[in-house]
């Protein structure tokens, strides 16, 4: 069923480029079947896409398709961009981060001119927060100093993200080189993603509080947008 889900999505998603486009594009599994689904448009319609991709996994598959992928520094501006989310609430805040491309993500979001969150049902809540931890991204060397300081602004159930590799396990780390932590919190205030970035040691985290101008939901009756 979530595949279905996620193939309705990408063609909402995949209707709405044109010709021309500068898109900033997300990380993830529907991330993905937008861009798999793009393919096909591309090759029967020529068409010509510049996008700014949020992580490597990203960028590779928009060669592959044939786009024209540009660099995250570059000058102009980003038209409209898309990506999926771990949880969104009625208020379009959202939690992301889950696939560790959290800092490029909001990088990207931040340049976007409209952004769109693009989820399935299952990824909506009342209160956010209450399905997926907030992930931090942190320098390695302080990692223990941020989780005292996340502890006393009242983080719970505070964890180092692991991963594993050819076997063994170890610390997950993103493609900038940095450490993630994963933090609960039973409330998240509009104030508390500014908060987190100024712990000494945070380089960014998951907590996206005024990006989105849009959130399209698949759901088995439909998609949804608010």
């Amino acid at each position: 069923m979530s595949t279905d889900l996620k193939e309705l999505l990408a063609v909402e998603v995949v209707s709405r480029v044109k010709d021309g486009d500068t898109i900033g594009v997300g990380t993830g599994t529907t991330v993905n079947a937008v861009l798999e689904s793009l393919r096909k448009r591309v090759v029967d319609e020529g068409m010509r896409l510049k996008v700014v991709p949020t992580s490597y996994q990203t960028l590779w598959l928009c060669e592959e398709i044939g786009l024209d992928v540009l660099p995250m520094d570059h000058p102009g501006a980003i038209g409209w961009g898309f990506d999926g989310a771990d949880e969104v609430d009625s208020r379009r805040r959202a939690i992301k981060g889950r696939g560790g491309a959290l800092l490029t993500e909001k990088q990207v979001a931040k340049r976007c001119q409209k952004y769109t969150l693009i989820i399935t049902e299952e990824k909506q809540s009342n209160r956010l927060g209450e399905i997926s931890p907030v992930p931090i991204e942190v320098v390695p060397e302080l990692q223990s100093q941020v989780k005292q300081a996340l502890m006393s602004i009242g983080a719970k159930n505070i964890e180092l993200r692991n991963a594993t590799y050819v076997g063994r396990s170890g610390p997950y780390f993103t493609q900038h080189g940095n450490i993630i932590i994963d933090a609960n919190f039973s409330d998240i205030s509009d104030s508390l993603e500014e908060e987190l970035n100024g712990i000494e040691g945070v380089v960014d985290n998951g907590i996206f509080t005024s990006y989105a101008t849009e959130v399209l939901v698949s759901k088995s009756t439909g998609i949804e947008s608010y």
